[in-house]
C-alpha cells in the first residue's frame, strides 16, 4: 500500500465517505484504498448494500442512509457517485451537515443546480470539486506544462471523441432520461470540460445529434469558437464505438494523445516540422482517480474552497455549454420539465 502525501508529512489525514454503491464508487474505493487513503465510512438506501461495499474495502462505518452518512462525525469530505439528476440534492444535503464535496461529474444536470451549490459551498465555506478525474492525470498535468511553455506555439485547435458501444437497453442509465442518460452528459462531458480547460467558455456553440427512441442521445457532435478564433471540435457517441483519441494543435507543433485519450496513456509532442520532441509513457497502473483525491486533500488541508486546476466557477461554466448544446439537439429531462410546469 501507498503513503499519501498527508501521511507522509505527519498532517491529519482526510477521512472519506462515500454516499452511494454503485459501480463508479467502487472504482474511486478502489484507488483510494490503494494508495492509502482513508475510507470512513460508506451510506447507502440499504443495509446490505452498505455493508458489502463496506466489506469489500474493509471501511469501517457502514450507514443505511445518506442521511446518517453525511452527519457522521468521523468523515471530512463525501464523495457523490449518484446518477446526475440527484448530485444537486445529494450534495445539498451533504454542504449542509458541514462536509466538504467531491462530486462525479457532471457536477449537476443542469447550470441552474451548478450554481445553487457552488454558492451553497460558498455560503459555508466548504470545498466543493466536481470529479472530473481526467484534469488529474499525470499526462494531462504534463500536457499542461507544455502548452504553458509555448513548446508548440498558440493552440489553435482541440479534436477528441469519446464514443462506446452500449446497449440500446431504453431502462439502460445512459438511455433513461430519468437517470440523466445520454452520450453527452456522461461521454460528450469529457472533451468538452478539456476544451474549457484549453479555452475557456466558447463565444459559440454550434452542435447536432441523434436521439433513441427515448429521446435521450446517442450522438452528439459540437463544434465552439473561441473569443481568439481557436476551435473545439468534439464527438459522442453511445452507439459506436471509434478511436478515443485526441489532438491539440498548435501553431508550431501539436500534441497527440492515445487511446483512451481521457484515462492514463500515452501521447507525443510533436514540433512544426513533425518531429516528436517528447513522448510520455504511461506510469498509472490502476484507473488513477487517486489524483482527484489528493488535490481535494491539499485544498482541505490549506483551507482552500476551490481548485484552480477545477473551479466551482468553471464547472459553472461547463454545465451551460452542456445545457446550449442540449438546447440544439432538443434533450429535456423529466426533472426540468416537471420543474418548470410547476
Amino acid at each position: 500500500m501507498e503513503t499519501t502525501t498527508e501521511q507522509a508529512s505527519g498532517r491529519r489525514p482526510i477521512r472519506w465517505g462515500i454516499l452511494a454503491t454503485g459501480g463508479i464508487a467502487h472504482a474511486f474505493a478502489r484507488d483510494l484504498v490503494s494508495y492509502g487513503h482513508i475510507v470512513q465510512a460508506v451510506g447507502s438506501r440499504s443495509q446490505q448494500s452498505a455493508d458489502a461495499f463496506a466489506a469489500e474495502y474493509g471501511i469501517p462505518t457502514a450507514h443505511d442512509s445518506y442521511e446518517k452518512l453525511v452527519a457522521d462525525p468521523d468523515v471530512d469530505i463525501v464523495y457523490i457517485s449518484t446518477p446526475h439528476p440527484f448530485h444537486a440534492e445529494n450534495a445539498e444535503l451533504a454542504l449542509g451537515a458541514g462536509k466538504h464535496v467531491l462530486i462525479e461529474k457532471p457536477i449537476t444536470l443542469n447550470a441552474a443546480e451548478a450554481q445553487r451549490i457552488a454558492d451553497l459551498a460558498a455560503e459555508k465555506n466548504l470545498l466543493l470539486l466536481e470529479a472530473m478525474w481526467t484534469r488529474f492525470l499525470p499526462h494531462v498535468v504534463r500536457i499542461r506544462e507544455i502548452i504553458a511553455a509555448g513548446t508548440i506555439g498558440d493552440v489553435r485547435a482541440f479534436l477528441a471523441d469519446h464514443t462506446q458501444l452500449i446497449t440500446d437497453d431504453p431502462e439502460h442509465r445512459l438511455n433513461n432520461l430519468a437517470l440523466g442518460g445520454g452520450a453527452l452528459l456522461d461521454l460528450g462531458i469529457y472533451p468538452i470540460s478539456f476544451a474549457a480547460m484549453l479555452f475557456g467558455s466558447p463565444e459559440s456553440v454550434t452542435a447536432t445529434g441523434t436521439l433513441r427512441e427515448t429521446g435521450a442521445d446517442a450522438q452528439v457532435s459540437a463544434v465552439f469558437r473561441y473569443a481568439d478564433g481557436a476551435i473545439a471540435s468534439t464527438y459522442s457517441a453511445s452507439n459506436t464505438k471509434g478511436p478515443n483519441t485526441a489532438s491539440i494543435l498548435g501553431t508550431n507543433g501539436r500534441i497527440d494523445i492515445d487511446a483512451v485519450w481521457y484515462s492514463p496513456t500515452t501521447f507525443r509532442v510533436y514540433n512544426g516540422s513533425g518531429d516528436v520532441i517528447e513522448a510520455w509513457e504511461n506510469t498509472v497502473p490502476e484507473r488513477g482517480m487517486q489524483f482527484q483525491a489528493d488535490e481535494a486533500e491539499r485544498l482541505i488541508h490549506d483551507g482552500a474552497i476551490a481548485s484552480s486546476i477545477l473551479s466551482p466557477a468553471e464547472s459553472v461554466s461547463i454545465m451551460q455549454t452542456l445545457d446550449e448544446v442540449r438546447r440544439q439537439i432538443g434533450v429535456v429531462y423529466p426533472a426540468e420539465s416537471q420543474r418548470d410546469a410547476g
